[in-house]
């Protein structure tokens, strides 16, 4: 399916996604994937928001990154093995409770949240909540996980917008043009990294012809950056150069001014 069909992609081109509400600006630094942190992005122009999910042990679905509270906050262990009521007293940097997608979505309701289910277990309650808020339309589903894509577009139906996953983006970048395997998917988005690295090879993901192939099939391009990958104003102008349809960026100020400075800015 092409991405002029889904509500979720209404806005002007190229898109900048705010990764966890932009984990490398300076004031979100230490709190990714707050309320503060999207609420920083949201009030600098961006209207298309990036997550990740997980289920507490009782179900409820949480905006988090990883699977476990220790990196980022002064709680420790699975998020899965915790009830909501435990998970709710961490602090993210010692100082922002974690966020619910529920709370996300309210409070934001102009936005486009574009969410990745980490976890089986975030998997039926992620369904469940887009279907009890009525939401389908602000948000786009995306996962490693093709089997969790395919469960989510037959919960949700043909009005879900989804993004390819690794299966997906590998057929697509290897595999010859008109044979790609995304001829055949009804994501009508690509989420794929800048480059990747194979076996000691550094792969450039993000080509001319890939981005071709994807613009014929109807599908936007939609880029990410490894944690070691350079993530700068001239990689994003590159990107672009290139037609992406999106940049997901942790450096949220960076990306605001290189779109302004092309033109295309985010409030636009």
């Amino acid at each position: 399916m092409r991405a002029r069909d889904f509500a979720y992609f209404d806005g002007p081109t190229p898109t900048g996604l705010a990764h966890r509400g932009g984990a490398a600006y300076g004031p979100n630094q230490g709190i990714e994937n707050t309320m503060t942190a999207f609420r920083a992005a949201v009030e600098m122009g961006y209207r298309y928001l990036e997550t990740d999910v997980h289920a507490t042990r009782d179900g409820i679905v949480v905006a988090f990154h990883d699977d476990h509270l220790d990196r980022v906050t002064d709680a420790t262990g699975a998020i899965a093995d915790h009830s909501y009521a435990e998970v709710s007293a961490a602090r993210i940097g010692g100082r922002e409770p974690l966020p619910t997608l529920a709370e996300l979505l309210e409070e934001f309701p102009h936005t486009r949240i574009n969410i990745d289910i980490k976890s089986e277990q975030a998997l039926g309650p992620t369904i469940e909540l887009i279907r009890r808020m009525r939401v389908i339309d602000r948000v786009c589903i995306g996962s490693f996980s093709e089997r969790r894509l395919r469960a989510a577009r037959r919960a949700l139906g043909p009005r879900l917008a989804t993004s390819a996953g690794q299966v997906g983006v590998s057929a697509l970048r290897l595999a010859p043009g008109p044979l790609s395997r995304l001829l055949h998917t009804p994501a009508p988005a690509l989420q794929i990294p800048m480059e990747h690295r194979i076996r000691g090879r550094l792969l450039q993901v993000v080509t001319p012809e890939l981005v071709s192939v994807a613009h014929r099939l109807g599908k936007h391009v939609h880029v990410w950056f490894h944690a070691w990958s350079t993530e700068d104003a001239a990689q994003m102008h590159r990107l672009l150069d290139l037609g992406v349809d999106g940049i997901v960026t942790d450096h949220i100020d960076v990306l605001r001014d290189v779109l302004a400075e092309r033109g295309t800015p985010l409030t636009s």
